[in-house]
C-alpha cells in the first residue's frame, strides 16, 4: 500500500508546528526592537524643542479639555455606584464611617486612574493611530523624512509628551469628582452624615494614596500614548491596514493599562 504522496512545498507536520509557534515569537521580538527603536528616536528628539514643543501644547489641549467632560462624567459615575454598592454590602455590619474609606481608597487607588487611562485609551490611542497610520497610508511621513525633518520631532513627541503631561492632571480631577459624587450618593441614600464621611475618608487615608495614583497615571499616560503611536507609525499599506492599526492600538493600550495596574500594585502598596 503506498503513501500518499504530499503537495508540493507543503511541510511535515514536525516541521510545521515548531513554525507556527516561532513565527509569532519573532514577531513579538521584532516589534519590541522596533518599539525600543523608537523610544531612541524620542530622546533623540528632546533637543528639538522649538519644533515639539508648539506641537505638544496642541496635544495638550486635544488630550485636556478634549477629553475632560467624559472622565469626569465616568469618574463621576463611578464615585456613586462605589457609595451605593458599598451601602448595600456593608450597612449593618460596619460603622457607618467606613462608607467614607471604601469611597475614598476606591476612587484614589483603583477607579479614577484605571477607568480614565481605559477611556483615554478608546478616544487618544485610537485617534493617535489612526492619524499617524493615514499619515503613514498616504506617505506623508516618507515625505517628511525625504525634506530632512525628524518625525519623532514632529509627530511622535508633541504626543507621547501631552499624554505624560494631561493624563494625571484628569486622573486628579477623576479622583476629586469621584469623591464628590460617591459623597453625595451616600448621603442621598445611607443617610451618612458629612462628619461621619469625613471622618472615614481621613482615617484609613496614607498621604502614599495620592503618590501612588500619580505614579499609574503617569505610567498609563506613556501607555495610552506610545503603543498608538507606535502602531500607527508602523501601519502597513491601505485601509485595511489603518483599521487593523486603530484596532491593536486600543486593545494593547488596555491590555497593558490592566498588567501594569496588577504590577504597580504588587511593587507599589505595602504589605502586598
Amino acid at each position: 500500500m503506498t503513501a500518499t504522496p504530499r503537495l508540493s512545498g507543503e511541510l511535515p507536520l514536525h516541521i510545521q508546528a515548531p513554525r507556527l509557534v516561532a513565527k509569532p515569537v519573532i514577531g513579538w521580538f521584532a516589534h519590541i526592537g522596533r518599539f525600543g527603536m523608537m523610544v531612541l528616536e524620542l530622546i533623540r528628539a528632546l533637543p528639538d524643542w522649538r519644533r515639539w514643543v508648539p506641537r505638544a501644547v496642541e496635544q495638550c489641549q486635544n488630550v485636556g479639555y478634549g477629553s475632560l467632560f467624559i472622565v469626569l462624567l465616568t469618574a463621576g459615575f463611578a464615585g456613586a455606584v462605589t457609595s451605593l454598592q458599598a451601602g448595600y454590602q456593608f450597612t449593618g455590619s460596619v460603622p457607618i464611617y467606613v462608607m467614607g474609606a471604601v469611597v475614598t481608597e476606591s476612587i484614589i487607588l483603583e477607579l479614577g486612574p484605571v477607568l480614565t487611562a481605559l477611556i483615554l485609551a478608546g478616544r487618544i490611542g485610537a485617534r493617535y493611530a489612526a492619524e499617524l497610520g493615514t499619515m503613514r497610508v498616504t506617505e506623508q511621513i516618507d515625505a517628511l523624512e525625504s525634506l530632512g525633518r525628524n518625525p519623532a520631532s514632529h509627530l511622535l513627541l508633541p504626543r507621547v509628551v501631552a499624554g505624560i503631561v494631561m493624563v494625571p492632571a484628569l486622573v486628579m480631577l477623576a479622583n476629586g469628582t469621584g469623591l464628590l459624587a460617591g459623597w453625595a450618593a451616600a448621603k442621598s441614600s445611607l443617610g451618612i452624615t458629612d462628619a461621619d464621611f469625613v471622618y472615614g475618608s481621613r482615617y484609613f487615608f496614607r498621604s502614599f494614596d495620592l503618590w501612588y495614583s500619580m505614579i499609574k497615571a503617569e505610567a498609563f499616560g506613556m501607555v495610552v500614548t506610545m503603543i498608538p503611536c507606535y502602531v500607527g507609525f508602523t501601519a502597513d499599506q491601505g485601509a485595511e491596514g489603518v483599521g487593523r492599526a486603530t484596532t491593536t492600538a486600543v486593545v494593547t493600550s488596555s491590555v497593558m493599562i490592566l498588567l501594569l495596574d496588577t504590577v504597580l500594585a504588587k511593587l507599589l502598596l505595602p504589605g502586598v
